[in-house]
């Protein structure tokens, strides 16, 4: 009997309950081995057949060439009418609460997940292995590439107020031919939206399959690599939405294929 493929899960040694519970869930649904991977617990390449990179703290702008940029505060969650609060509050009551039950408040960068991040992100490229990058994932996947990152996004939303919130509430578009398109099979879609951060310069080998209207990267895929995908967006969170499960299933797809 074949054994389940292995997926490494990244976060960071503090917090990070909810996006590692929800996850690991999402792997388990379609099939594969959820393996948490933290800097005071690391694993080594060879005990995983595919990677997560999960979302969190920035990216230390060092890593790009840039300093850290002065506090600004987050942007808020404006312009949603009563009625779709009240929707969205009946609609996912459960995640809601496991989120905030189980979310810590993080501030500041974190060094040491940087560091074990960029080695397996290296070592998994060299192997092949299928990666996803999850918000801070994908920002850190593209850095790793020789990208950087826009450390505030305030003047892309001067006119439509910014959405931050875990429902999918944002629209993007999706290029046609990507591997973005064959996995969600659509090009467009709706997702939610935790960042404050996105990508400016893309790295090596890169390309970007999605952006929302106001230009904002979205997502980006490798065009020399059989599958790594990046998500500005985070679907662990969407676990009702059949195409946010289809990018976990297609990392697990492909993550047996190299097992095998």
């Amino acid at each position: 009997m074949t054994s389940k493929p292995r997926i490494g899960i990244t976060g960071p040694d503090k917090g990070g309950s909810a996006a590692w519970f929800f996850t690991a869930w999402a792997v388990r649904r379609v099939g594969g081995r959820p393996v948490r991977i933290r800097p005071a617990k690391p694993r080594s390449i060879e005990a995983i057949d595919g990677l997560i990179i999960g979302g969190g703290a920035d990216v230390a702008p060092q890593l790009y060439g840039q300093e850290k940029m002065p506090e600004l505060g987050e942007f808020e969650d404006r312009g949603v009418s009563g009625w779709r609060r009240l929707l969205g509050l009946i609609l996912f009551p459960l995640l809601l609460l496991i989120r905030r039950l189980l979310t810590t408040k993080t501030t500041g960068l974190n060094a040491a997940r940087d560091a074990l991040e960029k080695e397996l992100i290296a070592q998994a490229a060299a192997r092949n292995m299928p990666m996803l990058g999850i918000c801070r994932g994908m920002q850190l996947l593209n850095v790793v590439g020789g990208g950087s990152l826009h450390q505030s996004l305030a003047n892309f939303y001067e006119e439509t107020p910014a959405i931050r919130s875990v429902l999918p509430r944002k629209r993007i578009e999706i290029e046609p031919d990507s591997l973005l398109a064959r996995t969600l099979l659509s090009t467009g879609a709706r997702v939610n939206a935790l960042h404050s951060q996105a990508i400016d310069k893309l790295g090596d080998s890169f390309t970007v399959c999605a952006r929302e209207p106001s230009g904002v990267v979205q997502a980006i895929e490798r065009t020399d690599h059989p599958f790594v995908l990046g998500v500005q967006w985070h679907p662990e969170y969407l676990p009702q939405r059949i195409e946010q499960r289809a990018l976990f299933r297609h990392l697990v797809q492909a993550a047996a294929e190299i097992k095998s």
